[in-house]
């Protein structure tokens, strides 16, 4: 891929050390409510804007910041920046540098969020300051930039609770958000993805009661992990269903592969086959096709019994799963129905926990454009692809409600798109200095050239 040199318009020292600074914060997010601790990033935003903005914090320390540029323009549209605050957690073991300590090694920020997505969090800061103290003209309409808290564990302080309880902070038309990831080079030239789509998160919890009793004589008793890890064993190994969604097929389509890797990865009898191939030189991407184009079920928690010398009378576990479009409840109970069948269905008690569906935007109009503009200027090529994205962002609090919503960055090339997407969630995350540099320019030309897209 062919970069334009940026003119650092926005220094990337300032980028990088806002970047720094919010990993070095650690807002890990383990999905308890005292966790996240997002005040930390919240201050450093604010120091940074110069700004206190509207903090909204539903429980203690879970903060998000609100800010808002008015436009100029009565009836044009209102464009939000939501990145997010909180991360994943991380555990020095298998990282080659502190993953929460910031390092800038050989022209790389290591630690955790460095893409997912602290690197867009401080671009979008940087961008907005301008507006927000003045430097660059105001958009015709209002511009709004809410950092929030949570989403990693499924935004119920963060997103949510802004779009139900505070919705005149960031009712908007358009939205930017994630996920920004490496362009694809193709026969055909390079292409540019952008997220319009993802898939829906169906939390589960599973639940099974026995008999308790000593562990040194369980005959006769009633142990209620063996139906539990029966059930789970089932749920990890079985086939899932598969779709090839209108989604999934624009995304392909819009690669210029060659015509029969492309066939076959719109071909639901020869799918699997293809991402088996895929696997052999690429194995996070091969995971992420399988993802996109499939019901995906992920057991991820276990827990049973008081003491290992006690029959355990009581077994929970908690499985991952999430809907393709055009998938709902009813796809997620039928394949429990038939992994399970019958006799184990009726054991074990499944209870939702999280249900969302699959969200989507239509990839055109203004932003759309602004965002091709962006590309153009900065790649010699207006070349997007519009991707469907297995995981859970922001984004979806807002589709219902009418909102266009993208998520986009620029990578310099130096590492693909299946290997950024091993960072997600894993060891080594890191983003270079040029990626972040480019992510901060597609931004900020992405949001100018939408203010002259919004009014023609």
């Amino acid at each position: 891929m062919t970069v334009a040199q940026t003119g650092h318009v926005i220094p990337l020292d300032e980028v990088s050390e806002v970047l720094v600074s919010l990993i070095r914060n650690a807002c890990v997010n383990d999905g308890t409510p005292e966790g996240g601790h997002e005040h930390r990033s919240v201050g450093t935003l604010q120091a940074y804007l110069g700004q206190d903005g509207t903090v909204v914090e539903p429980v203690p320390g879970r903060q998000s910041v609100v800010y808002r540029v008015p436009g100029t323009t009565p009836g044009a549209p209102t464009l939000l920046l939501i990145p997010h605050l909180d991360v994943v957690p991380a555990r020095p073991e298998g990282w080659s540098h502190d993953p929460f300590g910031g390092d800038k090694v050989e022209g790389y920020i290591w630690g955790r969020g460095a893409v997912d997505m602290l690197n867009v969090t401080a671009a979008m800061a940087a961008v907005f300051k301008r507006y927000l103290r003045g430097a660059t003209p105001p958009l015709p309409g209002d511009l709004i930039f809410a950092a929030v808290a949570d989403e990693e564990a499924g935004g119920v302080y963060g997103a949510e609770h802004l779009v139900n309880h505070r919705a005149e902070l960031v009712a908007c038309d358009y939205l930017l958000t994630e996920v920004a990831a490496p362009s694809f080079v193709t026969d055909s030239g390079t292409a540019l993805p952008v997220t319009v789509a993802e898939k829906g998160p169906s939390w589960r919890r599973l639940a099974t009661r026995g008999t308790p009793g000593h562990a040194s004589q369980p005959y006769g008793t009633h142990n209620a992990l063996a139906p539990l890890a029966d059930a789970m064993s089932r749920l990890a190994l079985h086939p899932t269903p598969v779709d090839i969604t209108p989604e999934w097929r624009a995304f392909v389509s819009g690669l210029g592969l060659e015509d029969d890797l492309e066939s076959r990865l719109l071909d639901v009898d020869r799918i699997d086959e293809a991402i088996e191939d895929l696997a052999i030189e690429d194995l996070p991407l091969a995971r992420w096709v399988h993802a996109c184009t499939h019901l995906t079920v992920t057991p991820s928690l276990f827990h049973s019994g008081t003491k290992s010398n006690v029959v355990p009378d009581g077994a929970e576990g908690h499985v991952d799963l999430r809907k393709l479009p055009g998938q709902d409840e009813t796809t997620v109970d039928d394949h429990f129905r038939k992994v399970l069948g019958s006799d184990l269905y009726e054991q074990v008690s499944i209870e939702p926990v999280s249900e969302s569906p699959a969200s989507a935007s239509v990839p055109g109009g203004s932003l759309w454009e602004a965002i091709a503009d962006a590309a153009e200027e900065l790649t010699g090529s207006r070349r997007l692809v519009p991707a469907l994205i297995p995981v859970a962002t922001d984004a979806r609090f807002f589709r219902p409600l009418g909102t266009q919503a993208y998520g986009v960055g620029l990578f310099d090339g130096e590492i693909t798109f299946g290997e950024m997407l091993s960072m997600f969630h894993g060891h080594d995350e890191r983003v270079s200095e040029r990626s972040l540099d480019l992510t901060t320019e597609i931004l900020r030309v992405t949001l100018e050239r939408f203010g002259v897209r919004s009014v023609e």
